[in-house]
């Protein structure tokens, strides 16, 4: 052989797209999705009819689970053992199933998640339902192809004389393609297919008049029938699942939450652990205790709540943000004509009653050929026993039975098979009683065969075997439903003021991101003094609070985290806060800018923002309000390299003072913003110098205020309003100190004051320098104010603060 014959150059596009094409082909066919006809996906086929075969019936026996496996990878599905396992293991499960597959003896798994036992420790057996699966297999009702070997033939799909798809459902993920398809009733849907059968336009409508929905094994509440009908009507629909409850009173004004259905396919022990965590992380004040009180009588999950709590607000907190209710896709994609396809309910039951015909149809003809063979014998043998003393000397005189088999042919014109049985004849059969149930059996054979020949002949008597047997597995097998279907989706109403104990906290934040909320006792015992912080940190917000308020933690970033007050560590006054990062992550460069506590989401208020580029925004304050909170929310829309610098709530009519590093300063009116979106970048607020930026932004709501500015080198002014002319955004403004050319003044911060205010200025050694406001004479835009701060000795000053302070008595 050549190398050119053994390799072959292909470009590697073109071999991956082939390889996964037929990737792709394989898990969407023949693994992932189930057939359309009976329900099943691969696997389960394969475990279902190696158990058939193998004589492992509801009737007999239970026998290991590793022998049934091994049978089904050795002749079948040359897969994984684990995967085998799981899925026999799966169709065992009463809380997966709507009726059971297969009966399991041992550890078949817990709907908590819990592992089923080894195969080699647990047995299993067809259920009685799955018999009705494969019935009548053996009459060539359906499609057989070779195994994966050429060694034993394995059926394309089974009889399936139920409607398994839908009383079972399927759920499954292949390449491009998924499914979910939810259990139903069995009495339901065949009472389905009876009726389309009758009606073959029959509206979705009709159907759903027998067909009320989804019947899930574990019960529950289905709520939403317009997104049933919509997903009868097209395969794509979601409903709503919700868990069964009830309030119980129990003594001294107690109550108790309990749980005795749960929805689909949710995990119990992690419900549990996820309604305990809201308890431990007193997100949720009002419970005292969970516990899962499940036991062989059936499922229970107690909720016992705090005094004279109320249990339905409770519950609605509890269904909003646990697993007690989830929302249910439909997608009911199947395997259809070997083709993926979106299926609707009449597609689905016109397919199963397609295969049914089919199946009753093959049936039928191998039963007429089975009895049309057992006539022929039969006439030989009324024949043979009619001239009984001639055939009995012919065989006498035979040689052998070969002979007397071409004697009785050649002398009496039997046939090869009739000869056959006339030579295998038993003496007693030659009795008269003998003629008799041979004339009997040969009338009965050939009303059958009429018979059979009338359902082949006839849609009419076909229709009307498959409605016969359908009901009789309906009369066998049907259960009461265990979902209650509703039709309204209810809506879930929080009510924070029960669910959160009301309750005034003093509310802390610092610069370096320490928060925390202290009880008003820890507070005043303290005096307000005495918190435990950082040199170099500071107060952003000092705030007395209700525990039903709301917390905006502004970043440099541009970002806001939003955090319910009562959510908030609570920690003694003296002690230091929680930092932010154990609540949420921030980028390695992000700090908290500013602080704002929010009673009530107002419409009226604004939210202004502003960066050191010099844009200003303003945004809705109730634009700022989220349901789930578990990451940061845009603030701003900033580039890469520029800070947010300021946040503040204002009407949106106030006068605003914009000052840049480089000394300049400019009034304009907010009147001349208009409200944009959270996400948005704002406008032009002031026209910045080459290497300048926006430090600070003041906003005048008194008009007997003045303003204090802080330079680098540690030099203060106080200056009055009246020296800032209002003006224009987006303007250079004017400037506010003296340019000097030799190490010239920074502006570093500003603060607007009254007589008897304190700023304290932080310098780049840790050093907090308290001025008093009112010493400062009031001077000139050009002055350079009073060098306060020795640069040499206590550091450059970094920022101008103005304390914050809770007040109690507010």
């Amino acid at each position: 052989m050549t190398s050119t014959e053994r390799y072959q150059d292909l470009p590697l596009e073109e071999v991956i797209g082939d390889r996964f094409g037929r990737y792709s082909k394989y898990i969407i066919q023949d693994r992932a999705l189930p057939d359309a006809r009976d329900g099943l996906k691969p696997v389960q086929r394969r475990i279902l009819y190696a158990m058939f075969h193998e004589g492992n019936t509801h009737d007999k026996a239970f026998r290991k689970s590793a022998k049934t496996v091994g049978n089904v990878i050795g002749n079948y599905h040359p897969h994984g053992d684990t995967s085998v396992y799981d899925a026999m293991v799966r169709m065992s499960q009463e809380w997966k199933l709507r009726h059971l597959m297969i009966d399991m003896h041992g550890n078949n798994g817990s709907v908590d998640g819990d592992s089923a036992a080894a195969m080699r420790y647990t047995e299993a057996r067809l259920s009685a339902i799955a018999s009705e699966m494969l019935r009548d297999i053996n009459k060539d009702t359906v499609e057989f192809v070779p195994n994966f070997d050429d060694t034993e033939p394995e059926p394309t799909v089974l009889p399936s004389r139920f409607p398994n798809l839908l009383v079972n459902g399927s759920t499954g993920i292949s390449a491009g393609y998924a499914t979910d398809i939810p259990p139903h009733a069995l009495h339901e849907v065949i009472d389905a297919v009876l009726m389309r059968m009758d009606d073959p336009t029959v509206s979705v409508d009709d159907l759903m008049t027998v067909l009320k929905g989804p019947d899930f094994p574990t019960g529950a509440i289905i709520q939403g029938t317009d997104g049933i009908k919509t997903a009868y009507e097209t395969g794509r629909g979601r409903f709503v699942i919700r868990a069964k409850s009830e309030i119980e009173q129990l003594k001294a004004g107690k109550s108790q939450i309990v749980i005795t259905e749960i929805p689909y396919d949710v995990n119990k022990a992690n419900l549990v652990k996820k309604m305990d965590e809201l308890r431990v992380d007193r997100k949720l004040d009002g419970i005292a205790d969970v516990r899962d009180e499940s036991d062989r009588t059936g499922l229970r999950i107690v909720v016992e709540l705090k005094k004279d709590m109320d249990g339905n607000a409770i519950l609605q907190y509890l269904l909003k943000n646990t697993d007690l209710q989830i929302t249910y896709n439909f997608n009911m994609v199947a395997i259809s004509n070997r083709r993926p396809t979106l299926m609707s309910l009449p597609m689905l039951l016109d397919a199963y009653i397609v295969h049914q015909k089919e199946v009753v149809t093959r049936r039928s003809t191998y039963d007429i050929q089975k009895a049309k063979d057992r006539l022929h014998i039969v006439e030989g043998l009324i024949k043979a026993l009619s001239i009984l003393d001639e055939v009995i000397k012919t065989i006498r005189a035979s040689a052998d039975k070969r002979d007397a088999k071409n004697n009785l042919i050649t002398k009496f014109s039997f046939t090869e098979v009739q000869a056959e049985a006339i030579v295998s004849l038993q003496l007693y059969r030659l009795t008269n009683t003998d003629i008799t149930e041979l004339r009997k059996e040969d009338e009965e054979l050939r009303k059958l065969i009429e018979k059979l020949n009338a359902i082949l002949t006839s849609d009419k008597k076909l229709a009307s075997v498959i409605k016969k047997e359908l009901m009789e597995i309906r009369k066998q097998f049907s259960e009461q439903r265990r979902s209650v279907i509703e039709e309204k989706i209810e809506s879930i109403k929080v009510d924070l003021d029960i669910l959160v104990p009301s309750e005034e906290v003093v509310v802390s934040v610092t610069k370096d991101g320490y928060v925390k909320r202290t009880s008003m006792r820890s507070y005043s015992a303290s005096n307000g003094t005495g918190q435990e912080m950082k040199d170099s940190d500071y107060s952003l917000l000092e705030a007395v609070m209700n525990t039903q308020h709301h917390l905006l933690l502004f970043t440099s970033l541009g970002n806001y985290l939003y955090q319910p007050v009562h959510e908030l560590p609570d920690i003694r006054w003296r002690d230091l806060g929680q930092h932010i990062s154990s609540i949420i992550s921030l980028e390695p460069n992000e700090e908290i800018i500013a602080a704002i506590g929010i009673e009530s989401f107002d419409e009226q208020t604004a939210v202004l923002t502003v960066a050191d580029n010099g844009n200003i925004k303003l945004s809705k304050l109730a634009d700022f309000q989220v349901q789930r909170y578990s990451r940061t929310f845009k603030a701003m829309n900033l580039k890469k390299g520029d800070k947010m610098t300021n946040v503040q709530l204002v009407t949106g009519e106030e006068d605003v003072i914009l000052f840049t590093e480089q000394a300049y300063a400019l009034r304009f009116s907010l009147s001349e913003l208009s409200i944009t979106g959270v996400r948005t970048s704002g406008v032009k607020g002031i026209n910045l110098k080459s290497g300048d930026k926006l430090v600070s932004m003041l906003v005048l709501r008194d008009e007997a205020e003045s303003i204090v500015i802080g330079t680098q080198r540690g030099s203060i002014k106080r200056i009055a309003l009246k020296e800032f002319e209002q003006a224009s955004r987006a303007q250079r403004g004017m400037v506010v100190l003296k340019e000097l050319k030799a190490n010239p003044h920074r502006i570093v911060g500003t603060a607007l004051v009254k007589p008897g205010d304190t700023v304290i200025l932080t310098t780049t050694k840790d050093n907090k320098i308290p001025i008093e406001t009112g010493n400062l004479r009031l001077v000139d835009r050009l002055s350079n104010g009073s060098a306060l701060v020795d640069e040499t000795r206590d550091g450059k000053v970094q920022a101008v603060i103005k304390p914050v302070t809770a007040d109690p008595k507010s």
